[in-house]
């Protein structure tokens, strides 16, 4: 089971970077691509911050910090060996957005941003961000869903 997840992970990582390549390729003399006009477009943007720009400048800090957490992930994998896939694949994500990010803040200084959408005001974002925060909502589910299974045995015991 934990090959798979290593697996997945892989092609994780891979998705991101080589959509940050077609961004770099394509968008990057363009700037901006209108995929429905005002609402939704590709946007090359150069990020050297976290979430929404915050701690811009802070790359080798914000690398080192994703560095961290993916080496700590991968810690708790090797140490307790959870058999949830729920966990398993959250942690895939959320390793495989950490890396994929880490990776551009190395390479490039900065990371790679092109998903914009301009109708919310939305920050720009990419495939390892989308991996991040959708690890991160299935690894509150899994807690979540532990948490009440383990309310409920407790009830059960009184």
């Amino acid at each position: 089971m934990y090959v798979f997840f290593f697996l997945l992970t892989f092609v994780f990582i891979l998705a991101d970077i080589l959509s940050k390549l077609a961004a770099v390729r394509f968008l990057q003399p363009i700037e901006t691509y209108p995929i429905i006009k005002n609402v939704f477009h590709l946007t090359y943007c150069r990020n050297t911050g976290a979430a929404f720009s915050i701690f811009s400048g802070s790359t080798k800090l914000l690398a080192f910090v994703s560095a961290l957490m993916i080496v700590l992930i991968l810690a708790y994998i090797i140490y307790k060996k959870p058999q949830s896939r729920l966990l398993l694949l959250s942690f895939s994500m959320i390793i495989a957005g950490g890396i994929g990010n880490v990776i551009d803040r190395i390479l490039r200084g900065y990371v790679v941003d092109f998903f914009d959408f301009r109708l919310i005001n939305f920050a720009i974002f990419n495939v390892a961000d989308i991996f991040v925060c959708v690890g991160v909502a299935l690894l509150a589910v899994y807690i979540f869903k532990n948490d009440f299974k383990n309310e409920s045995r407790e009830e059960n015991d009184i």
